[in-house]
C-alpha cells in the first residue's frame, strides 16, 4: 500500500508543485519577497487548503485501520479534484519551463528522493509527506532559496558573456527607456522611426530585466546593429542604475512617472529617484529625452550634465505637438523642428501614443536623422500589442489596453475611448500595486468611466469595490453595470447587450497572481 500511496501522492504533488512554480515565476522569482507576500496574502490559495484533510486519515490510523491505504485513496482523490481544477482554471500567463525551472525542478526531485530513501518508518512517514504536500508553496520557496547560489552563478556567467559581446562591438550605441508605464510603446515606436536610415534592434516584447537584456543581446543582437533600444524596468531603488551599469546607454527616454509599483518603491521620492537613474547614468556628451508635461520630471534637479530634450504637448518646449486632430481611425498633429512645422500622421490613437512618438522624433532629430525621413518612419509604426491595440472583431471593434495599467494611463485611455464615433464599453478588474493609493486611484479611475461608458464590465469584486462605489455616488445607472467574476463573461456581455458598433476597451489584465 505504501508503494500505491507514493505514486498517487507524487501524481498530486507534481500539479501541486507546477502551480507554485508559475506563481513564483510571475512573482519574479521571489525578488522583494514578492512571492512570500503572495503565499500569505492568498493563504486560502496557497497553504490553509482542503490538503490538511490528511490529518484526519492520520487519526483514524490510530483505530486499526489501513493507514497506507487510506492516504492512497486521499491523493487519488486529491489529484482528479485538482487536475479538474486546473483544467478550468482560467490561466493568462503559463509557467514558462525555463532552465532556471528545470534546475529547480532537479532540486525538489532530489529532496523527495532523499526522504523516500530514508524510508521512514510507521505512520511518520504518511504525517511527514502530508505535512509537505500542504505547504508545497513553502517548499517551492525553500527550493528556489537552495537553488541561489547556483542560479548566481548561471548569472555571472551570461553577464560576462554579454558584456565581452558589447565590448566587442565599438560602432554600437545603446539608447535607455524608461518610465512607469509607456517603455514597450517608446521603445518599439523609436525603432520603427529609427530603422528608416539605420539598423536598429529593441528588445523583444518586455524583457527589461538583467535576464532579459542578456537574452536580447547574446540570442539577437549582431554585428551589423548600429542602435540597441534596451527597455529598462525596475520595482526598487537602484535597478534602473544596475541595468544602465551593465550595458552603458549613450542616450535615454524618460516616458512618465506615475505610481505603477507603489507597493514596492514604498514612495513617490522612491519612484522618481528610480527613474532618474537613467538620465543620470548617461554619459556628458549622451543626450536625454524628457517630458516637459510631467511635473515630476520638470521639478527634479538632475545630477548630471547631459544635453536634455524636452518634449511635451502643454507647455512649450524643444519639440512640441500641437493642432492635434484625433479621430478613431488615427492621429495628425504638427511638431516645429529648428525654426520649421512639419506634419505627421499615425495610425496609433491616444494621447499616450503622442509623446512617445515626440520622443522618437525628438531623438531620431538629435542623431541626424533628416525630417522626411522621421515622417516616414512615423507614418509607418506598427500599433503595439495590448497598449491602446485597435481590433476587429466581427463588427465591433476592440482597444486592446490589456498589458498594464496605472492612473494617468487609464485615464488616457478612457479619453482614447471618448473619441470613438459608437456605443462605448470597458471592461477592467482595476488597478493593483498602488498601497495605501489603491482605492483612491480606483474611486477616480470609477468617476471618470462614469462621463465615457455606455456599459461598464467590472472583473472581480473584490478589486473593483472602489469603482463601483465611484459608479454609485455618480448615479450611474447600474442596469448598465456588470460585475463578474471571469473575464471570459465579458465578451458573451457585449455580444448579448451591445449593439454591433461599440467600442469596447480591455483596460488592464491582471496576472494570474491576482485572480479572486
Amino acid at each position: 500500500m505504501k508503494l500505491l500511496f507514493l505514486i498517487f501522492y507524487f501524481l498530486y504533488v507534481i500539479l501541486r508543485s507546477k502551480k507554485s512554480f508559475q506563481m513564483l515565476q510571475q512573482n519574479f522569482y521571489n525578488n522583494s519577497n514578492r512571492y512570500v507576500k503572495w503565499i500569505f496574502k492568498n493563504s486560502k490559495r496557497s497553504f490553509l487548503t482542503v490538503d490538511w484533510l490528511f490529518l484526519i486519515i492520520i487519526a483514524i490510523g490510530f483505530f486499526g485501520f489501513d493507514i497506507g491505504l487510506l492516504m492512497a485513496i486521499f491523493y487519488f482523490v486529491m489529484f482528479i479534484y485538482y487536475y479538474d481544477y486546473l483544467k478550468f482554471e482560467q490561466v493568462k500567463i503559463k509557467l514558462k519551463f525555463t532552465k532556471r525551472v528545470m534546475r529547480m525542478c532537479v532540486t525538489l526531485f532530489i529532496f523527495y528522493v532523499i526522504l523516500t530513501v530514508l524510508n521512514i518508518r510507521g505512520n511518520y512517514i504518511y504525517f511527514l509527506f502530508g505535512v509537505l504536500a500542504s505547504l508545497n508553496s513553502f517548499i517551492i520557496y525553500l527550493v528556489n532559496i537552495i537553488n541561489r547560489p547556483v542560479e548566481k552563478c548561471v548569472y555571472w556567467h551570461f553577464y560576462n558573456m554579454t558584456c565581452k559581446k558589447l565590448r566587442d562591438m565599438p560602432r554600437l550605441s545603446v539608447i535607455g527607456v524608461t518610465g512607469s508605464y509607456g517603455k514597450t510603446s517608446s521603445k518599439n515606436i523609436l525603432a520603427d522611426i529609427l530603422n528608416v536610415k539605420y539598423d536598429t534592434m529593441p528588445t523583444p516584447l518586455n524583457y527589461n530585466t538583467p535576464y532579459g537584456l542578456m537574452l536580447s543581446i547574446n540570442n539577437k543582437l549582431d554585428k551589423f546593429v548600429e542602435f540597441f533600444i534596451a527597455e529598462m524596468g525596475a520595482c526598487e531603488v537602484g535597478q534602473i542604475k544596475e541595468l544602465c551599469d551593465f550595458v552603458h546607454p549613450k542616450y535615454g527616454i524618460l516616458t512618465r512617472i506615475g505610481v505603477a509599483h507603489l507597493e514596492s518603491f514604498k514612495t513617490e521620492e522612491n519612484i522618481i529617484k528610480t527613474k532618474f537613474e537613467l538620465i543620470e547614468s548617461l554619459p556628458s556628451d549622451g543626450i536625454g529625452v524628457l517630458n516637459h508635461d510631467d511635473p515630476k520630471q520638470v521639478g527634479y534637479k538632475l545630477k548630471n550634465n547631459c544635453r536634455i530634450v524636452w518634449i511635451g504637448i502643454d507647455s512649450d518646449c524643444d519639440y512640441r505637438a500641437y493642432d492635434i486632430d484625433y479621430s478613431y481611425k488615427g492621429m495628425r498633429f504638427k511638431v516645429k523642428i529648428k525654426g520649421s512645422v512639419y506634419e505627421f500622421s499615425s495610425c496609433l490613437i491616444g494621447r499616450a501614443n503622442i509623446y512617445n512618438i515626440l520622443a522618437g522624433i525628438a531623438l531620431a532629430c538629435e542623431l541626424g536623422m533628416s525630417v522626411s525621413d522621421i515622417q516616414r518612419g512615423v507614418k509607418s509604426i506598427r500599433p503595439i500589442e495590448h497598449r491602446l491595440e485597435m481590433k476587429k472583431i466581427g463588427s465591433r471593434t476592440i482597444i486592446d489596453d490589456a498589458y498594464n495599467s496605472n492612473p494617468i494611463g487609464s485615464s488616457m485611455a478612457l479619453e482614447a475611448l471618448s473619441l470613438m464615433p459608437g456605443f462605448k464599453v470597458v471592461v477592467t478588474p482595476g488597478m493593483i500595486e498602488l498601497k495605501d493609493k489603491e482605492y483612491q486611484y480606483n474611486y477616480e479611475f470609477g468617476r471618470e468611466m462614469s462621463k465615457v461608458c455606455d456599459k461598464i464590465i467590472l472583473v472581480g469584486r473584490k478589486h473593483t469595490k472602489a469603482i463601483s462605489d465611484a459608479l454609485r455616488d455618480e448615479g450611474y445607472d447600474e442596469t448598465n453595470l456588470y460585475i463578474i467574476d471571469d473575464v471570459k463573461e465579458a465578451f458573451n456581455i457585449v455580444n448579448r447587450d451591445c449593439p454591433l458598433d461599440s467600442y469596447v476597451l480591455l483596460e488592464n489584465d491582471l496576472p494570474d497572481i491576482f485572480n479572486e
